[in-house]
């Protein structure tokens, strides 16, 4: 029965692991940066580059009342496209069911080092950690490759007015919040492959 507890080692690594991923995954739902937009235009953006985000834009300005300006945006939004609100919901549920895989995975480790005696509820809570680390992964996966393939075509968005931008870019590039998402995603993943092992 000791030996159990000497042989989880792998288990927690995984959830530690899992725990960095999840945080990082947060991270990355409310960064800013996905995508860099590069302007000629530096009249009302200063700096030549706005980020967009999939909550909000912002870009700093001299010209406008506040220096950094930020426009939110929503789900229901018509001028964005369907990446971004996309990107919204699968980022959400990354983050709900990546909770949901640290509690599961937590309470598998304090079986295996805490109770043996029942092994089939620590079987299962080892395969439902497993199952969620690997589903967040892939929750969060999909709209970050949509969004880095959108960039990488020079896909633009139609902002309204309001949001001081032009209509396109003289040239985008893939934002911090995309690679950050990436290696969470990869990790996550790992998680998950040492939780069904």
């Amino acid at each position: 029965m000791i030996y159990l507890a000497h042989t989880a080692h792998c288990q927690f690594l995984g959830l530690l692991f899992g725990f960095l991923a999840w945080l990082f995954i947060v991270t990355t739902t409310g960064i800013n940066e996905w995508r860099l937009w590069y302007v000629d235009d530096v009249s009302v953006i200063t700096s030549g580059v706005a980020w967009v985000g999939i909550w909000r834009v912002c870009f700093y300005s001299h010209v406008l009342s506040e220096a950094e300006n930020c426009r939110g945006i929503g789900v229901s939004d018509s001028f964005v496209p369907a990446e971004i609100p996309s990107a919204q919901v699968l980022m959400m549920l990354a983050v709900i069911t990546g909770l949901l895989g640290n509690v599961s995975g937590a309470v598998a480790v304090r079986f295996a080092y805490f109770s043996v005696e029942d092994r089939r509820n620590m079987r299962l809570s080892f395969m439902v950690a497993g199952a969620l680390y690997s589903v967040t992964a892939m929750l969060s996966l999909v709209p970050l490759v949509w969004n880095m393939a959108s960039v990488l075509n020079n896909s633009t968005i139609d902002f309204p007015p309001e949001f001081n931008l032009p209509v396109a870019p003289v040239r985008q590039s893939v934002g911090a919040a995309i690679g950050m998402g990436m290696f969470a995603s990869i990790l996550m993943l790992i998680s998950g492959v040492i939780f069904f092992c």
